[in-house]
């Protein structure tokens, strides 16, 4: 199907076609998107303090907690954005290339 948007800007908002809708709340877990990661996220457990600012910022839900603890990343759906390492203040994550490089 193509659409003619020559004219979009003077198109109401009945026009539009509908997009991007989640009829099914929480589906996200079945779709890893982890896959197209290019840096993974390493922490080292001798560095971190468990604030948890990591676990807070990660925009995917990427890291796991258990008891008001870190317990792990999880790689199916963290992208590699580099924010949880960016945030941390004790510098206890570095990304690393996913080809070992």
């Amino acid at each position: 199907m193509t659409w003619d948007i020559t004219e979009i800007q003077k198109w109401s908002w009945k026009k539009h076609p509908l997009g991007g809708i989640i009829n099914d709340p929480g589906n996200s877990r079945k779709f890893e998107t982890g896959g197209w990661r290019a840096f993974r996220p390493v922490r080292d457990e001798n560095k971190c303090t468990q604030c948890l600012i990591c676990f807070v910022y990660c925009p995917d839900s990427a890291i796991l907690t258990k008891d008001d603890k870190i317990a792990d990343i999880d790689y199916r759906f963290c992208k590699g954005c580099g924010i949880c390492a960016q945030e941390c203040p004790m510098d206890a994550i570095k990304m690393q290339d996913e080809t070992g490089n």
